[in-house]
């Protein structure tokens, strides 16, 4: 049962009404994407970083330090990157491994928060308690911390709040789940423009409220205002530092062409 009931505190329009959805199995990452696993990509010469070539290209040389100075060896969360940057990283990972990896979809990501849980919160309903799994803005000082330190929800995934808030592979709608009920098996809302996207989790700077099972988050131009690029980066958020990503598995793996179509229809926006 995805989404929030009226009676939820914090609770926001874009949250319901509830839906019960179905879902094919997958696995999760049980922690967020590293900087240790993303920089064996980022530093990959067996890729290009011409963005007109037709295969997996990564991402450009960071024109500032992105990661701000909180750290990036010894198991620090990847952050400051576009989900264009974390759906390539997962199109490289396939190409690396032979095993298809893509971002979660929405309620893919909700019902793994949830791990079997109605509550607000996957630890109950009692938000004093979540300093025990959440790093956010009454505990971080400001700034991410090292992956798993936190207890786990129920299946044993580590951060899924807070720490940094995590790309999904949704438009953002706000009428989501009258649009998913009229397909409630694996729903997705398709992409279609750069902006919105849909972020779960809350990051080390979002309060209690934000990291609710069903709070939902949405990305917007104001995220790289800073850019110094003309045109604006397609890789790096100057300022969104708290959003990183993690990966899933789908149980059922797709032919390698289905595999291509899909990575090129997420990564051409």
């Amino acid at each position: 049962m995805m989404g929030s009931p009226e009676t939820e505190k914090d609770r926001k329009p874009d949250e319901g009404p509830q839906q019960k959805v179905e879902l094919s199995a997958f696995w999760m990452g049980i922690h967020e994407v590293t900087h240790d696993e993303f920089l064996s990509f980022f530093d990959d010469e067996n890729t290009s970083r011409n963005e007109d070539v037709d295969a997996v290209t990564r991402p450009t040389t960071q024109y500032i330090d992105l990661s701000w100075g909180m750290g990036k060896q010894g198991g620090f969360p990847a952050n400051s990157m576009s989900q264009h940057t974390a759906m390539m990283y997962c199109h490289w990972l396939y190409i690396k491994t032979g095993v298809f990896y893509r971002l979660p979809t929405e309620a893919e990501w909700e019902y793994a928060c949830r791990a079997g849980t109605q509550t607000p919160y996957y630890f109950g309903s009692d938000a004093k308690l979540i300093d025990q799994f959440a790093w956010y803005a009454g505990n971080s000082k400001s700034k991410y911390q090292k992956v798993g330190q936190k207890k786990p929800n129920a299946w044993g995934l580590y951060d899924m709040i807070g720490n940094v808030s995590e790309w999904t592979i949704d438009q953002y709608n706000p009428d989501y789940f009258k649009k998913i009920s009229e397909k409630p098996v694996d729903p997705r809302i398709e992409p279609a423009t750069k902006y919105p996207k849909s972020v779960r989790g809350g990051g080390y700077t979002e309060n209690p409220a934000d990291m609710r099972s069903a709070s939902r988050l949405k990305s917007e131009p104001a995220w790289n205002k800073r850019d110094p690029q003309i045109p604006k980066s397609k890789w790096w958020l100057t300022d969104a530092a708290s959003v990183g990503f993690r990966v899933v598995s789908p149980l059922k793996q797709p032919t390698a062409a289905e595999a291509e179509a899909y990575y090129k229809q997420y990564i051409s926006l």
